[in-house]
């Protein structure tokens, strides 16, 4: 194993004077109730914990921890506002609360972009600029259907499921609230919505902001805690549907524990992405591309392209410039407008990744790591790619869900795709190369529910996400989006 550092020096590369934006526009309380019912409420056992900046590792504000108790009551209060008011609320008024939020969202989304970012690390360019926008959209998009759905191809006068559990991750947190809820009440259904312990901020906003649209009381509430109140939630027999986003070894038990009930259910899990490479591809985009692939948002993203398949006549050129723009990489203050890579979200997730790449190393791949400076305090870890990187290898199995990149070879179409499916994972592939036939031909061989063709990581409401094996099943966006949320 061989491990290499570059200085920044030999790259020539750009100082730039720092821009951060002011922390002081999110407009935090000091501790926060559970939404229940429309209204902030203490938690029965009046039980707290903090939530951290992981840049920092300050305590923000502290947020009640829901007991089965308070699970029992957002879930009455959801069954209530379904049977008395939203199934009976038409579509075109429906609509009308949804187009509300999404104009409400847009004018906090200076304020929502700094509380995403304080809350989970991420750089304010990538809140500011991806996760507040498209999750505006999505309200904006499902409210376009919700007086169409006898339209959306699920038969004439489809309805809604009841109540819905909706359980979502902290690698982007407001943006999968908004995927979940804005299908959901498009259809008619009501929700109780738990965000992850380490990232709650933006869903408690959230909550604020379905006050200033005056929705009726108890259609969505909101409910923080951590694995013991999603589980309660998950066996609440009072849910008519799970929608779980998060690991593949939750999602797991998540489907053994509804495997009994009639409950409806729909996984979006982990990926081991890979992004192949011809040697006909755009270098420039392709770079970028790769870069864009793995390092946004700190490889916090389930379809990141983890795993690059490079064709062999061009693996030198491209591992070389590869590297060189991992050193331009900026590494620190996710305030700062001109942040490329932002703080590990957790101490645990930053032990994972710890753990996994030191497997890297000693199974014999070739380690780059960027020679950023790190900050004394927070959870950091520089960008890195291994190359050098066999199919046997632990960092080419599993997914590491940080920012580190495998970088293998292959020869032929028929070897990438037969590398590219040499996992257990099915949610997302990227292929690249100036030629459509050959781009078309991989990419009806890949076992992967989302392909991308000469980009990566582009979502837009309009189309649906989702994966298939141990990736999770059922679609998330576009009209695909509804079907879950809908007894058809």
């Amino acid at each position: 194993m061989t491990q290499h550092h570059l200085a920044n020096s030999e790259l020539g590369s750009l100082d730039y004077d720092p821009a951060p934006e002011s922390a002081q526009i999110a407009k935090l309380k000091g501790a926060y109730g559970l939404f229940i019912d429309g209204q902030f409420t203490d938690p029965t056992q009046h039980e707290q914990f903090a939530s951290l900046n992981p840049a920092t590792e300050e305590t923000l504000v502290t947020v009640a921890h829901a007991s089965a108790e308070d699970v029992d009551r957002a879930v009455a209060s959801a069954r209530k506002a379904y049977d008395t008011v939203w199934s009976k609320t038409t579509g075109a008024r429906r609509a009308k609360y949804l187009f509300r939020i999404a104009r409400i969202i847009q004018e906090r989304s200076r304020e929502l972009a700094v509380v995403e970012t304080l809350d989970n690390g991420k750089p304010i360019r990538e809140s500011r600029d991806v996760d507040i926008p498209l999750a505006a959209a999505h309200f904006f998009y499902y409210a376009g259907w919700a007086d169409k759905l006898d339209h959306a191809g699920f038969g004439a006068d489809p309805r809604p499921v009841g109540v819905c559990g909706q359980i979502i991750p902290w690698n982007f947190p407001l943006l999968m609230a908004a995927w979940k809820l804005a299908p959901a009440l498009a259809a008619g259904n009501t929700c109780v919505l738990k965000p992850a312990e380490t990232t709650p901020l933006s869903a408690l906003i959230l909550a604020e902001i379905l006050q200033q649209a005056e929705l009726p009381e108890g259609v969505v509430n909101i409910i923080t805690g951590d694995g013991s109140t999603g589980s309660a939630l998950v066996e609440h027999p009072g849910v008519d549907k799970i929608a779980f986003t998060g690991s593949t070894e939750v999602g797991r038990l998540i489907q053994q524990r509804v495997a009994t009930t009639t409950k409806r259910l729909t996984l979006e899990l982990g990926g081991n992405g890979a992004n192949i490479v011809f040697d006909d591809a755009p270098v420039d985009e392709m770079i970028e591309g790769i870069i864009d692939g793995i390092f946004f948002n700190q490889g916090h993203v389930c379809c990141a392209g983890s795993r690059l398949l490079v064709q062999e006549t061009i693996a030198d050129e491209v591992l070389r410039r590869l590297v060189r723009r991992v050193e331009q990489l900026r590494v620190g203050d996710p305030m700062d407008k001109n942040t490329d890579v932002g703080a590990i979200n957790s101490a645990a997730q930053l032990e994972r990744i710890k753990e996994l790449t030191a497997f890297g190393e000693s199974e014999g791949a070739t380690r780059y790591t960027s020679s950023c400076a790190l900050p004394d305090k927070g959870y950091w870890f520089a960008p890195t790619v291994f190359a050098d990187v066999t199919q046997s290898h632990r960092i080419a199995r599993e997914e590491i869900f940080g920012p580190v990149l495998s970088v293998l070879t292959f020869r032929t179409p028929e070897e990438a795709v037969a590398k590219a499916n040499n996992t257990n994972y099915g949610l997302a592939c990227g292929v690249w190369s100036e030629k459509g036939s050959r781009t078309l031909w991989v990419a009806q061989r890949l076992r992967a529910g989302v392909v991308w063709a000469n980009t990566y990581n582009r979502f837009d409401p309009t189309s649906p996400f989702g994966g298939v094996r141990e990736s999770g099943f059922g679609r998330e966006g576009g009209r695909h989006g509804l079907e879950a949320y809908l007894n058809v």
